[in-house]
């Protein structure tokens, strides 16, 4: 892989915001093709955006739908650097490494929680 050599003294306004876009498609990719949680969570946007805008009774709510999904992706990618960062450090089995990693899969859990309370709210709303 190929780092990038930066002054931080020079990396403001445009070029900044340039190095910044470019490390987050990077970031992008090497989760798609990484983890494969990512990869189904990217598929599942293909039910869950058309189904958002036919469920959603006005832009707020489709949004709100489509946005507790994204939570979803950015708690996933949180974890995903959690877990490189420990695997990086060490693949010595070690209580506080298990822990980080189950934290980063609880946290993913939870956003899978909201995202499904979120939803149940809304259909209920609408059909019940």
């Amino acid at each position: 892989m190929m780092t990038v050599q930066y002054d931080k003294a020079t990396n403001t306004g445009v070029h900044r915001l340039v190095n910044a876009t470019r490390f987050s498609l990077r970031g992008f990719h090497a989760a798609y093709r990484h983890e494969s949680a990512f990869r189904q969570e990217t598929a599942g946007l293909l039910v869950i955006i058309p189904a958002a805008m036919w469920l959603g009774n006005d832009a707020v709510e489709v949004a709100m739908l489509i946005s507790v999904y994204l939570l979803v992706f950015v708690v996933e990618l949180l974890n995903s650097g959690i877990e490189a960062a420990v695997d990086h450090t060490s693949t010595e089995h070690h209580d506080l490494a298990g822990r980080a990693k189950d934290l980063g899969s609880a946290a993913v859990c939870s956003a899978l929680v909201i995202f499904g309370l979120v939803w149940a709210a809304v259909i209920c709303s609408r059909f019940v």
